[in-house]
């Protein structure tokens, strides 16, 4: 593989109409992805899905938006297939949905899990940076800790980074420079490149729905920013995503 999606949601129903074809054009252009789960049935769904296909693979949680409470037996028994390989999407959303107690504790179980499985976890933080930055430092995590569809400032970045987070940017860095400033700040060591697909699609695409494919965008505009070969940047975030989700060599070839 040559680029990794890391987050995507290909078991939604945008794709019924033509989820092979999309698999297809992920295929021509030798990628990888992680499809995400965001409820008990999607986190289903996206498992199956990655079964299908040697260049897939599956998160298990709960959406901080979805009212399911964690059910952490089952979504234990979902993590113990080897095409899962992350515990997430889960965090907090102050955007969507009020502040809760009850998101906090889905989001400490997920942790809890994770750190029971021994697989990464995938945070979705949304006008909560205060309140998820403080549960980050003062829980005690033991696995990879991935701040999906990162777009916050560069001061935020480094934050995150100062926890020994990874920042995974997203379609939106392509049509704006406010987030050059985080771009710049993280490191190619600790950074991954998403679609969240079906959602946000980069320019040239904006306002479309999104694809896996479309990845290759975020690739390079951070290029640009960072006055690197995009080369340098698909091959250093599928290291990454090598490395953080422990993807089998054996499934598919991780070489470009």
């Amino acid at each position: 593989m040559r680029l990794f999606d890391s987050h995507c949601q290909l078991q939604f129903e945008q794709y019924d109409a033509d989820r092979d074809a999309v698999l297809a054009r992920m295929e021509e252009k030798g990628m990888g992805a992680l499809v995400i789960g965001t409820d008990l049935d999607m986190s289903r769904k996206g498992l199956e899905l990655a079964k299908q296909h040697d260049f897939l693979w599956a998160s298990v949680g709960v959406h901080p938006t979805q009212d399911e409470v964690f059910d952490a037996d089952k979504y234990e028994e979902l993590a113990g297939d080897p095409k899962v390989v992350a515990i997430g999407e889960c965090g907090l959303d102050y955007f969507r949905v009020e502040r809760s107690e009850a998101q906090k504790e889905n989001f400490l179980a997920h942790i809890t899990l994770a750190n029971k499985v021994q697989k990464p976890l995938i945070v979705h933080c949304r006008e909560a940076h205060d309140d998820c930055s403080s549960v980050l430092q003062n829980t005690a995590i033991a696995v990879p800790v991935v701040m999906h569809f990162f777009t916050g400032s560069g001061e935020l970045a480094q934050k995150f980074l100062d926890l020994g987070c990874y920042l995974s940017f997203p379609g939106p860095i392509t049509y704006t420079d406010m987030y050059d400033d985080s771009i710049r700040v993280c490191p190619l060591d600790k950074m991954l490149i998403e679609t969240d697909a079906p959602f946000a699609a980069p320019v040239p695409f904006r306002g479309k729905r999104n694809e896996p494919v479309y990845v290759e965008y975020v690739a390079i505009k951070i290029a640009q920013v960072k006055g690197v070969p995009v080369e340098e940047v698909t091959a250093a975030t599928m290291a990454n995503a090598q490395k953080i989700f422990r993807l089998p060599a054996g499934e598919a070839s991780l070489q470009s």
